[in-house]
């Protein structure tokens, strides 16, 4: 069983400067380029006379003054978050500073408190104790008059990420859920690949058709790619059963296996990745640990 993914790595864009995406949206990346955030966090400018921004992005003054700039003086009504990983959330409170717009998203109070030893961006890659001033639920709507946004809630890269559809548009704001440019990274303990795979098919019943990422550029055909991420999933995951099968039995070994030629990097990632599969596997009963699976830990077959 083999599948290989075709990526969009294509993206016009200039640091500070908006770019419109689709009437009445226009898009500011965030100069934070890395191997997990691709040229940078997208925020977007959502309305043509009272704006709403989601995903402001990392703290960085001189994002939050290409935010104001954009803007142009029209009133910023609501700062949307999709989760509170901090490349999307830690300008937040400089941008509600600035203009008075509350803050909404989903919240962390329910999850873990503090983070996990190892992570793939560092130990303070995630706002663990992100408070939003008005939580939002799967299914809320956010409404201005020009424009209403429905709450998707999409666990999986996060436990509290949501999606926006934008009514009447044919759009989503994807966030971290789904991108062109690369499949989304589950690491645990913040990320569940039960979890995820659930909101990727969750997504396949949705009508719209064009996403608009928290990374990289506009996707079209969105569906396809939905359906091509959860192939993507199950081959990945066979491909761990495999291994361990062959006794290939932990984790940091099974890395190298599945990922011969990863960027060294990218290895941790990689590692939390494998991680995740094992850890759907054992959910499954398909595969056996004495303990939690870290990364040292023998697996066996079920």
């Amino acid at each position: 069983m083999t599948h290989e993914l075709t990526f969009n790595t294509a993206m016009q864009f200039a640091y500070g400067e908006p770019a419109p995406v689709s009437p009445g949206i226009v898009r500011i990346v965030a100069e934070n380029p890395s191997p997990l955030t691709f040229k940078g966090t997208n925020t977007y400018l959502l309305g043509m006379t009272e704006l709403a921004v989601i995903d402001p992005g990392p703290k960085n003054e001189a994002h939050l003054a290409a935010i104001l700039k954009a803007a142009g003086g029209r009133p910023i009504r609501q700062i949307i978050v999709t989760h509170a990983h901090r490349d999307h959330v830690d300008g937040a409170d400089a941008l509600k500073d600035a203009t008075g717009a509350p803050i909404l998203g989903y919240g962390r109070e329910t999850f873990a408190p503090v983070g996990p030893e190892t992570t793939p961006q560092g130990a303070e890659f995630i706002d663990y104790v992100f408070v939003p001033d008005v939580k939002i639920a799967d299914g809320d709507v956010i409404a201005e008059k020009e424009w209403r946004l429905e709450a998707i809630h999409t666990p999986g890269h996060a436990p509290d990420h949501l999606a926006f559809a934008l009514a009447g548009r044919n759009i989503i704001f994807s966030g971290d859920h789904v991108m062109a440019w690369n499949t989304t990274l589950v690491a645990p303990p913040e990320g569940s690949m039960a979890d995820y795979v659930e909101s990727l098919s969750r997504m396949l019943v949705r009508p719209e058709s064009v996403y608009l990422p928290g990374h990289g550029g506009r996707l079209e055909d969105a569906q396809r790619t939905v359906r091509a991420y959860l192939l993507h999933r199950r081959w990945r995951e066979e491909q761990v059963l495999e291994a361990i099968r062959e006794g290939v039995g932990t984790i940091q070994s099974i890395v190298p296996v599945i990922y011969p030629t990863i960027d060294r990097k990218l290895t941790s990632a990689a590692a939390l990745s494998v991680q995740a599969h094992v850890e759907h596997l054992i959910a499954r009963g398909l595969v056996t640990c004495d303990g939690d699976p870290t990364w040292d830990r023998q697996l066996s077959p079920a």
